[in-house]
């Protein structure tokens, strides 16, 4: 009976809040479109129109925290859909105990679409869905940078959303694994993910989209999500193609945990299961039962978040996950399903930038240090890195770095779309605008590629955005519309793009001073000996 009153209360609270945002439209000119949940009317200006803050899921409170999505209430009338809704729960910045980032709540599953003005239902355009990075424990499909204008004014369908963070994306604990044993469990985050490329599936019709030519991108955790969807199962089918934007590939520092001990990863001994069970007893919470797990849903979500705390504060105890690999929905790490050729088939755009970031995956007090990494093949990373002995440690941290996490893995990738007859394309991101380039000493930063493909560039106190920049951001925006469209990224007025070929080892690379150059990858010597160095680990 309990349950049952629950559900009617979420079920309630949620007609409330659609009430809310049910208006008046008979003498509206905005753009409405029905669909299974019932209607939206969104916002247009002269060339696009957006539909914001529709729910794709039930909101996952109470006792659906930590299950897979349910399904979307339909509602009456016609919904508001001009506005955001709330970012997924999060640490805000300074991280303040017992708060959550402003603008952010638990019900958070709610999506973001663009559309060119005037599209009509089956009207069958190209789909992109953006998944954001973060970390996995913070991000937003709000953020003014992925905003969808600029795709939709090439003919695209832009859709972001948000999916669940931190704790309340990746948890498991054995009240949970012995609960609903017909559920996935773990990775409610990647659960989300599929949820809304379900909802694409069943309504993207409406919209004038074309479910049949769904191209899914992200970049860092968002490139990662990208991986596990090529990998998973159940996201088999829908989607087309897929672009990895600084998402890895490899195994380590970017691959999921196991659920238990039993099924234990030798890069992460310490099991999903464990770190929830750190994380109850660091709230005083005892036990492994159902009434331990009604304890930790009892929890508020600003508990939940726990500042963004990754160990318990005491004994250095973690508590936080990750992405889990949980045997059922997540049945293998990326590298895995590569090595046995087992990814969903589609075509594919993979690349990082030049200097993604200093240090925190590989670290050294000296270049003796950072070179002993290497082992047996020493003098060949010198001889790649540092062959003249005047490259300074900042700099080579960050070249070791952004080539053992992000580029090497992208080639990796590349090969193994490659060796299955699909095509795959690679990009090198080295553009740095003059503002930025005494900030940026060693080429572009993790991320600083994201405003360039969506084309949403911004200058600080309305200064003029520099014509190479635009050009920049038009190219890129340009080829990934292209490539959602045909699955090729080239076309008219752009450089050419080679496709990837293992002896050719060609690649695009936006070069420093903003120049698009397919050539071989210039970095070709350092990746041998990264990829030597992978070899050695397993």
């Amino acid at each position: 009976m309990k349950k049952t009153l629950t559900g009617f209360a979420m079920m309630l609270s949620f007609g409330l809040q659609a009430q809310q945002r049910i208006v008046n439209v008979s003498h509206s000119q905005e753009p409405i479109v029905r669909f299974t949940s019932g209607s939206v009317r969104g916002a247009m200006d002269a060339a696009v129109e957006s539909f914001k803050g529709i729910p794709y899921a039930a909101a996952p409170l109470g006792e659906y925290r930590w299950r897979a999505p349910q399904p979307v209430p339909v509602w009456q009338g016609v919904r508001d859909a001009s506005k955001f809704c709330a970012d997924c729960a999060q640490a805000g910045w300074p991280r303040t105990a017992g708060k959550i980032a402003d603008n952010s709540s638990e019900d958070c599953l709610f999506l973001n679409l663009w559309r060119p003005a005037n599209t009509k239902p089956g009207a069958k355009l190209p789909v992109m869905v953006w998944i954001y990075g973060g970390g996995f424990v913070g991000g937003s499909g709000s953020r003014p940078e992925t905003s969808g204008e600029q795709f939709a004014k090439q003919g695209v369908i832009l859709m972001t959303f948000n999916y669940r963070l931190g704790r309340l994306g990746h948890f498991a604990f054995p009240a949970l694994t012995a609960a609903h044993p017909k559920e996935p469990k773990g990775s409610y985050a990647y659960m989300d993910q599929i949820a809304a490329l379900q909802w694409v599936r069943q309504n993207i019709a409406a919209f004038g989209g074309d479910p049949n030519n769904v191209t899914i991108f992200g970049e860092s955790a968002g490139g990662v999500s990208v991986h596990s969807l090529l990998t998973i199962p159940a996201a088999k089918g829908l989607f087309q193609k897929a672009i990895i934007e600084s998402g890895g590939g490899r195994d380590g520092v970017l691959s999921g945990r196991p659920i238990r001990e039993e099924n234990a990863d030798p890069h992460y001994p310490i099991s999903a299961e464990t770190i929830g069970k750190n994380f109850a007893r660091k709230h005083g919470i005892e036990g492994v039962d159902a009434n331990a797990l009604a304890k930790l849903r009892s929890l508020s979500v600003e508990e939940i978040v726990d500042n963004g705390q990754e160990s318990d504060g005491q004994g250095g105890l973690p508590i936080y996950p990750g992405p889990i690999l949980d045997g059922k929905l997540v049945v293998e790490t990326a590298q895995s399903a590569y090595e046995g050729g087992r990814q969903t088939r589609v075509p594919l755009i993979i690349g990082s930038n030049s200097a993604e970031v200093p240090a925190g995956f590989v670290n050294a007090r000296t270049k003796e240090e950072l070179l002993s990494l290497f082992g047996n093949n020493r003098n060949e990373a010198i001889a790649a890195y540092d062959p003249k002995g005047t490259i300074e440690l900042a700099e080579m941290l960050t070249m070791i770095n952004t080539d053992k996490v992000w580029a090497e893995p992208a080639r990796f990738t590349a090969k193994a779309f490659t060796a299955k007859g699909d095509q795959a394309f690679i990009y090198l991101f080295s553009y740095v605008p003059v503002s930025m380039q005494q900030r940026m000493r060693y080429g572009a930063s993790h991320a600083s590629e994201i405003p360039y493909v969506f084309n949403n560039l911004s200058a600080r106190n309305g200064a003029v955005i520099p014509a190479k920049d635009q050009e920049v951001a038009r190219m890129m925006n340009t080829y990934w519309a292209n490539f959602a469209k045909t699955g090729d990224p080239n076309g008219k007025g752009l450089p050419k793009w080679p496709v990837y070929h293992a002896k050719k080892n060609e690649l695009l690379n936006f070069s420093l001073d903003g120049a698009a150059i397919g050539s071989p990858d210039p970095k070709k010597n350092r990746l041998d000996v990264i990829e030597k160095l992978a070899k050695d680990k397993n």
